[in-house]
């Protein structure tokens, strides 16, 4: 007798119907039954009154229900105690965040770990690029979620890639562009331009550079802002148009409108950098996380 044989049987026992117990558990209908038959055999005992329309549990059968949910729960806490021992002094994370790039995903991802991991505490930090990078180099941080650096990443510092968004131009509704299904970089170099500033978000700038070659040095900047929540409220108040990777939209909602860029430019990557060689149970967890969690929840 496995696990697994214990799930189906309760699943089958709560849902009283193979079908929906079927695709509870994500498994088509033949194996289920098979597997109950098996677990029937091995047990000798009848678990279930079937007709041609109802499956009830039998006396036995109420009986092993009690005791299967028991052993389930022992052995979700022998995992839990397993994992807290593993853990030892690592019951506590400090994670640098880019909070316009990862709210989109960030939130699941947290939700999820801690239900892996419900005994670490995780503080957040809010922060660009350059200081996740140098918090982890420093050892104040554990991990980081931000924009993938355009340039070379700091030794020992491992990066992995977890979403990847467009480019696009920002503008208010009213803006002339707003309808508009693309725009040519070129039209956007004769507009009023806000960004992200120079000194606290070097990145962005490489990669405006990177986007727009030799015109970088012909871009009409009227005003540079330190926060996600500052860029925003500037071309809403139509001070100018932005370039940004599309998860900007996370955050600004309908407050703004974004069109596509024509050629597309290269997408902006978000991921989860570490220190590499980092062994910690709670850092893994938060590695395998993440790359499910933003693989299987939608992008903006």
């Amino acid at each position: 007798m496995e696990l697994r044989h214990l799930r189906y049987f309760i699943a089958v026992a709560e849902e009283q119907n193979v079908t929906r117990a079927a695709a509870r558990l994500h498994v088509s209908q033949p194996p289920l039954t098979r597997q109950i038959q098996d677990l029937e055999a091995e047990l000798g005992v009848a678990l279930f009154e079937r007709t041609a329309k109802t499956i009830r549990l039998t006396e036995a059968g109420h009986v092993f229900l009690r005791e299967a949910k028991a052993a389930l729960q022992r052995v979700d806490a022998a995992v839990t105690a397993a994992r807290a021992t593993a853990i030892g002094h690592s019951s506590k994370l400090h994670i640098g965040h880019a909070p316009s790039a990862t709210a989109d995903f960030l939130p699941a991802v947290l939700r999820a770990f801690h239900k892996k991991l419900p005994g670490v505490r995780v503080t957040l930090h809010d922060m660009t690029a350059t200081e996740i990078l140098e918090g982890l180099r420093e050892g104040h941080l554990d991990a980081g979620f931000l924009v993938k650096p355009e340039c070379k990443l700091p030794r020992g510092v491992h990066f992995q890639a977890l979403r990847s968004y467009p480019m696009v131009v920002a503008v208010t509704p009213s803006h002339p562009w707003a309808k508009r299904r693309e725009v040519n970089a070129t039209e956007v170099l004769k507009e009023p331009i806000v960004a992200y500033s120079r000194r606290d978000y070097p990145n962005y700038h490489r990669l405006l550079a990177r986007m727009l070659g030799p015109r970088i040095k012909k871009l009409p900047l009227v005003e540079e802002c330190d926060s996600g929540p500052s860029l925003i409220a500037a071309v809403e108040s139509g001070k100018g148009v932005c370039v940004v990777p599309a998860f900007l939209a996370t955050t600004a909602g309908k407050r703004l409108k974004y069109i596509p860029l024509s050629p597309p430019a290269a997408p902006a990557v978000v991921g989860l950098a570490l220190m590499e060689g980092s062994p910690a149970l709670p850092l893994q967890m938060l590695k395998e996380t993440a790359h499910v969690v933003a693989a299987t929840t939608s992008s903006s």
